[in-house]
């Protein structure tokens, strides 16, 4: 009844059509981007600094009561790692699947104040991002030679960090390598002692004088004038300044009496090197879930080239998710381009018919389009995964048109002069209709039980599955519903050849009655060579090695290192 009613109404299926590929262009270009499916857990990190802390101390006064007090969030936690280093501690705190990351973020930063923290030690929530959120990489370089690691790392810290900072979809932009400037007091042991004083009284004294304090408001002549203390440090003299005591006489002593203050770099943690040419300052751009990575590193790369920099710096890229992004879904796009034009050939050899071949292949470009309205709903990004979905469903998605053209043509071949050629493509699609609709059906669900799977080989093999059997479920709708007026449209005029007539069906079948003959004929030494064949891929199967991820080769190499502990970076 469906095939009789389209077949009828030829402009309704086509103004059907018309709106549901817009509506799939429209999802197509919403739907975001990514080179691989994210395979992270929903996670939620806890970041802790005490600094000049040892790892056992940290551990004992701040990653242990945070583990403790973590375990018991609402909603339930899968596991919660604590991590302990020299004066930093880090928690994650791992949630079960399909948990909303900002649920899990609001429940984490509840608890946080419960927990008895040591005097200026305050944990703070890491971004809200995931595992796969580095999306871009990037070194500050100054060509003139001008400007050393300090003043760049100064330059990444305060002007170029913040403005990516403010980039829509990214959540954190992290600094690497350089020299964090400091104002550092070295103090003199002989003229401490001489002057009766101690180190923690220098350090009091320089600590009060970055300060600045407020007071009420003085009425003079009816004016008021709103009084403040101003003592922020804006030079190395303004330390050398700070009052550490009063002397015997009354005189005061001042930290340039006791001490040294001079510049210098922050203890580092780690070093960044840039093509062996040596050390350089650079950062990290890391996307906020659930955001487009092509579209967020555009815009980052668009930001950059907004910022005003000294003459001779530039900001050099050494790593970008849109280079694999764009090379992944370009080769998988290539392969599908190719799949199409081989099943176009193969139709023609074998229909002898360009408006046949055209029937037969026009459906696998819109079940592909149609299938990303369900994949924008569903929350599917357009990556490998669920582009190979739709590269495996290829043979599915011509199968039923090919059947349906080929049945018709055979129909029309033997067809009499005369006779309603309409009511021919009508019945021969009515008469192939049911089983080729339920056996899209079957293929469908033979992909569902992947849709079982947890954890992260649910979410690498989901994508695949859901576009599988969105593309061919969309093939099987179009099979009975646009098939049939594009037959009677394109098929029902001209002539057609019979099997013996078309010289590809003539050769094959040569070729292949001989074997079958003889095929027949030795069937059981056929059938036990067979199972001999089966039997000795068990051997070699069981030797092959397992891997969750293939290689891949995406042109960035990260080269990390380790070495022994205890080792300095120097």
């Amino acid at each position: 009844r469906v095939i009789e009613l389209s077949a009828r109404h030829p402009r309704t299926v086509a103004a059907l059509l018309a709106a549901l590929m817009a509506w799939a262009v429209v999802c197509l270009h919403e739907t975001p981007l990514d080179a691989l499916p994210d395979l992270s857990d929903p996670q939620v990190i806890v970041f802790t600094e005490w600094m000049g802390r040892s790892p056992d101390l940290v551990e004992d006064q701040i990653t242990y009561p945070l583990v403790r007090a973590l375990r018991s969030t609402p909603g339930g936690v899968e596991v919660v790692r604590g991590y302990s280093m020299f004066w930093m501690s880090f928690v994650y705190v791992i949630f079960p699947e399909c948990t909303d990351l900002y649920w899990a973020r609001s429940r984490v930063t509840e608890l946080l104040p419960r927990v008895s923290m040591p005097p200026d030690v305050v944990p703070q929530l890491g971004p809200d991002a995931t595992g796969v959120g580095w999306i871009y990489q990037y070194v500050v370089e100054d060509a003139s030679g001008e400007l050393d690691l300090a003043e760049l790392r100064t330059l990444q810290e305060f002007t170029i960090r913040p403005a990516l900072q403010a980039v829509d979809g990214v959540a954190e932009v992290a600094t690497i390598g350089g020299f964090e400037r400091q104002y550092q007091v070295i103090v003199d042991p002989e003229r401490l002692v001489a002057f009766g004083l101690s180190v923690g009284d220098v350090s009091r004294a320089a600590s009060d004088a970055n300060s600045e304090v407020g007071a009420r408001v003085l009425e003079v002549a009816g004016t008021e004038y709103v009084l403040r203390g101003r003592g922020y440090v804006r030079s190395l003299a303004d330390v050398e300044a700070s009052v550490v005591a009063i002397g015997p006489a009354g005189a005061p002593i001042l930290v340039r009496d006791v001490a040294r203050v001079s510049f210098g770099p922050d203890i580092r943690r780690g070093a960044a090197d840039y093509n062996g040419l040596g050390e350089a300052t650079g950062g990290i751009v890391v996307m906020r879930m659930g955001q487009n990575a092509l579209e967020v590193a555009e815009r980052v790369e668009a930001r950059i080239a907004e910022l005003s920099l000294p003459e001779g710096v530039r900001i050099v890229p050494t790593y970008d998710r849109a280079e694999l992004i764009e090379g992944s879904v370009a080769t998988l796009t290539e392969t599908l381009v190719e799949e199409l034009l081989i099943v176009s050939l193969v139709c023609l050899f074998f229909l002898l018919s360009f408006r046949a071949a055209f029937v037969a292949v026009v459906v696998m470009p819109i079940a592909t389009l149609l299938a990303f309205i369900p994949m924008y709903y569903v929350g599917l990004t357009t990556n490998i995964m669920s582009l190979g979905g739709i590269a495996i469903a290829i043979s599915e998605l011509e199968d039923a048109s090919t059947t349906f053209t080929e049945n018709a043509t055979r129909r029309l071949a033997t067809l009499a002069p005369g006779e309603d050629r309409w009511r021919a493509i009508v019945d021969s699609a009515k008469q192939v209709g049911r089983p080729t609709f339920y056996s899209l059906l079957l293929t469908t669900a033979c992909f569902l039980p992947i849709l079982t799977l947890t954890g992260q080989a649910g979410r690498l093999f989901r994508p695949l599955a859901f576009s599988f059997a969105f593309a061919t479920f969309a093939a099987a709708i179009l099979s009975v519903t646009v098939g049939p007026p594009l037959m009677t449209a394109l098929l029902g005029r001209g002539r057609f050849r019979r099997d013996e007539e078309n010289p590809f069906n003539r050769v094959f079948r040569r070729a292949y009655q001989p074997l079958a003959r003889l095929v027949v004929r030795a069937r059981w030494l056929v059938v036990a060579l067979a199972l001999g064949v089966v039997a000795g891929t068990v051997p070699v199967a069981l030797g092959l090695g397992s891997e969750f991820m293939p290689p891949l080769d995406e042109g960035s190499l990260l080269v990390m290192p380790t070495t022994f502990s205890g080792i300095s970076i120097e």
